[in-house]
């Protein structure tokens, strides 16, 4: 017998149906069932009613231990006194005004001082932004057009990011995208001559920590061939850390593996779930990031400045990549050792702070998929396709449960699996 009886979430998919009736697919993107990612459906919740810490709670007043962190923002905990405090206190003074607030250049003043790459930095709201930002001004540095993608990119939704096959993007959007494979050096060098050398920037995340496969982390040797082969060719080296930022290495995930981006994006673990985003980039490109057309209504509102700085004070008292690397591999162990006693091979994969989880016995998913499902129905969130996330409210006491509750739910996949113990 199950020892965390299931939940249910009748109020959660009343409010979801609710959502439906105005708002296209009820929930969209991956934070919604429209991608067919949670299934069986009735196991998820899909709209929450608060949170904290490292939980939330959902319409029926269900709490769940959250290793998604809304995907990547809840770096501290959901509500930190501090980074609120700070924020709550700005937006007392002013936030969206004509002019820009002061906190904007101190938000600046604290990244450069932060990020080892960094002598500038540029403000706007979403990861996608900054991504779009450094490919733009790339192109207007070199007067080059293509731009080197390494596979299984994710580097935002503007059309230029997508694919071609996507509803709603032209092939003339994408014509310019060269997609190349990881640690692959030979493949790069091929490619930049098939461009003629026409190419303006590689951009790429830290590691290879896409969906759907066993994450796969680079080295710092890798790195300094990159490094090598842009400066030769005289292309630009973005590193999306958008998902990885802050979390590697306070400096930066390319500080992290041993070199110098150009330009480096950050979004996710900035403010604590406050919205922003930023580039900082090196002196010799601060020219042209003037020159660029690219602004925003609320880019400059000073709420989430104060937040950043809060956050990124908070994260170095902290060393929270210290204490995420003790976290995650703490809970990915605790994972391993309940999934063995099951008979599951379960793989972790990529860093700790964003570890990725596979159960191998099953090469379509869908008995890894059924096992998070099992997971979340109590209390436990977990993604079937997705890296996790560590955030700072983490303890012990949290792991310890998380992973009770994991063993739970492999005890309830293995009796409905007998044919695994043959």
């Amino acid at each position: 017998m199950s020892k965390y009886p299931e939940y249910s979430h009748v109020k959660s998919h009343e409010w979801f149906d609710r959502a439906r009736a105005v708002i296209p697919a009820g929930v969209y993107g991956h934070l919604g069932p429209s991608e067919g990612l949670f299934l069986p459906l009735n196991k998820w919740p899909l709209i929450a009613s608060k949170a904290k810490g490292t939980y939330f709670w959902d319409m029926d007043g269900n709490r769940y231990l959250d290793f998604m962190c809304a995907y990547g923002p809840n770096v501290l905990g959901y509500s930190d006194p501090d980074v609120d405090k700070a924020a709550i206190e700005q937006l007392s003074i002013a936030n969206c005004t004509t002019a820009p607030s002061y906190k904007m250049v101190e938000c600046a003043e604290k990244l450069v001082d932060t990020v080892a790459m960094a002598d500038w930095a540029f403000f706007m709201k979403n990861g996608t932004d900054a991504t779009t930002f450094s490919v733009m001004l790339s192109r207007a540095h070199t007067g080059k057009r293509k731009i080197f993608f390494l596979r299984n990119y994710y580097h935002g939704n503007d059309p230029w990011a997508m694919r071609a096959d996507y509803p709603g993007i032209l092939p003339e959007d994408v014509a310019h995208n060269v997609v190349l494979p990881w640690f692959d050096m030979d493949a790069m060098e091929k490619a930049y001559d098939a461009c003629g050398g026409d190419v303006a920037a590689l951009i790429a995340q830290p590691y290879d920590h896409g969906n759907f496969f066993d994450n796969r982390v680079a080295s710092k040797e890798y790195w300094q061939g990159v490094r090598e082969f842009c400066d030769k060719h005289h292309m630009l080296l973005i590193i999306d850390d958008v998902r990885a930022g802050f979390r590697l290495d306070l400096a930066g995930s390319d500080h992290y593996y041993g070199f110098k981006a150009d330009l480096i994006c950050f979004c996710k673990a900035l403010a604590n779930g406050y919205n922003m985003s930023a580039v900082c980039g090196r002196e010799e490109f601060k020219a042209t990031a003037a020159s660029l057309s690219f602004t925003g209504s609320y880019w400059m509102s000073a709420e989430p400045f104060a937040a950043c700085i809060a956050c990124l004070e908070k994260m170095k008292r902290l060393d929270t990549p210290a204490l995420f690397r003790r976290l995650g591999t703490k809970l990915t162990d605790g994972f391993k050792e309940a999934a063995k006693a099951h008979g599951f091979d379960l793989v972790v994969s990529g860093e700790p702070a964003l570890f990725y989880l596979r159960i191998a016995n099953d090469d379509s998913l869908m008995l890894h998929q059924e096992w998070v499902a099992e997971c979340v129905s109590r209390g436990l969130f977990l993604a079937s396709h997705h890296n996790h996330f560590i955030n700072a409210a983490l303890t012990d006491e949290d792991i310890a449960l998380a992973v009770d509750i994991a063993d739970d739910a492999f005890g309830v996949v293995e009796k409905r699996h007998p044919e695994l113990k043959g």
